[in-house]
């Protein structure tokens, strides 16, 4: 039986050529031939299509600031397209996880949202102009809100619920190593050539990423983003029912899940950009060198790390390292209360490094357990997405206000407060969400 024509509610392991096999059966299948599912070929493409896929996302950042004063635009006219693709990106969370769960083929997906950002690249590397710019950074906002949710639910497809830890862990460290190359290579291209040349070779890698893509090949052609249903399923051919998409606004857990990220990135999105503005004003000379080491150290501490909290969020389960998360968190917002000089602001980021491996390895984890067998993974994510953006956006505004009125160690108390605030929410409200011998989370499911 062809797979494409399946309905993406049936789950391909209980297909076997052209038969529906009962679960039970379909479980020993599978076991018996991993290599079909699980090939090395397809990790190791997931694996340089997200070190491409942060190279590409890496020429939309500061580098797009510097190409656009180079062509004589003023700050207020870049901070408008800034905020404007910030606030597209915001309002695309929802859809474009809605529009991820709707489609049969997510790599489909992403291979279209590459070709756009392509697209933008090299529209705002030719035509340096206010409309043309501020449509191109609108269209790659719209892309990057499509791109999280895809690569999740082919991660998931690829390895199943098992052993999504784990290989969200190596997404995180593939990106962490190509955010870091990249930033050099562009870094380079803008010195020795010139700064159009940093939108260009972001349109030119989208080529291998493309290419990375297409090589990977899960275990169920993209059609599920669930996994195996529930072995107490009244019926053997029973199929996942996907849950109303009104229904996740009133699932507890993930509400809770939401509020949680959103404290955490409240606390922290606003600690190194104020923490950079301070060293500015005390070491002139060396401020842009410090921050760059401060952007460094977090990412080596991600690369070494994130693999491993993908293993144990399987063995210690989840909880435990989102408490330790936020405790990375407050210590390192204590820390920058009492300290400005520069080698200690570096050496502190490594705290910032624990939290990034935690997050960004809890964030799809946490999600894909609350929302098992919803076939609503995706549209929950762009839920969890809208408030991590709500929370960053609120983190630089609260931030400003305080050091403005208040001055440098209140600011940096506040913020471990909201830190403090949202650890106890873990501990508090959270429900561990692991699974415990192969039965998916439960408790306050979707109802």
């Amino acid at each position: 039986m062809n797979l494409s024509t399946l309905s993406p509610s049936i789950d391909a392991t209980l297909i076997d050529g052209s038969q529906v096999l009962p679960r039970q059966a379909a479980r020993a299948r599978a076991s018996e031939a991993p290599a079909d599912f699980l090939t090395r070929g397809s990790h190791r493409s997931l694996d340089w299509f997200s070190f491409f896929l942060a190279d590409i996302q890496a020429g939309f950042g500061p580098f797009v600031a510097i190409y656009l004063t180079a062509h004589s635009w003023t700050q207020l006219d870049i901070g408008l397209v800034l905020t404007a693709s910030g606030l597209v990106a915001l309002a695309g969370q929802l859809p474009a996880g809605a529009l991820v769960d709707a489609v049969r083929s997510a790599r489909l997906v992403a291979g279209l949202a590459l070709i756009a950002i392509c697209a933008s690249a090299l529209t705002m590397a030719l035509w340096p102009m206010f409309p043309v710019v501020l449509s191109a950074r609108a269209i790659h906002a719209a892309a990057s809100c499509v791109l999280g949710p895809a690569i999740a639910v082919i991660s998931l497809s690829l390895v199943g619920h098992a052993g999504l830890g784990e290989r969200i862990g190596r997404n995180a460290r593939f990106a962490s190593i190509g955010a870091g190359v990249s930033a050099a290579a562009m870094g380079a291209c803008g010195y020795w050539l010139s700064d159009r040349s940093i939108l260009f070779l972001t349109a030119i890698l989208v080529i291998p990423a493309l290419f990375a893509l297409a090589r990977v090949r899960t275990r169920s052609s993209d059609l599920i983003n669930t996994e195996l249903m529930d072995a107490t399923a009244p019926r053997a051919d029973a199929l996942i029912k996907e849950v109303p998409a009104r229904r996740l606004f009133r699932n507890r857990q993930l509400l809770i899940f939401a509020a949680c990220i959103a404290l955490f990135q409240l606390a922290n999105a606003a600690m190194l950009p104020l923490m950079g503005g301070i060293l500015t004003m005390h070491a002139n000379s060396w401020a842009a060198i410090i921050v760059a080491a401060c952007v460094v150290v977090p990412q080596l501490m991600v690369v070494g790390m994130a693999p491993w909290v993908g293993r144990r969020a399987q063995s210690f389960g989840r909880r435990p390292l989102m408490l330790l998360c936020f405790g990375a968190l407050i210590l390192r917002a204590l820390a920058f209360a009492f300290v400005i000089d520069p080698f200690a602001v570096v050496a502190i980021q490594v705290l910032d490094g624990i939290s990034a491996a935690i997050i960004g390895v809890m964030f799809p984890l946490v999600v894909a357990d609350i929302t098992r067998d919803s076939g609503r993974y995706s549209l929950a994510l762009g839920i969890v997405g809208s408030a991590v953006g709500i929370g960053a956006a609120l983190s630089t505004i609260l931030a400003g206000y305080l050091f403005d009125h208040f001055g440098h160690a209140p600011t940096f108390f506040t913020l471990a407060a909201v830190a403090a605030v949202g650890a106890t929410l873990v501990l508090v409200l959270m429900a561990e969400t692991r699974p415990r011998h192969g039965q998916p989370f439960s408790p306050d499911d979707i109802k």
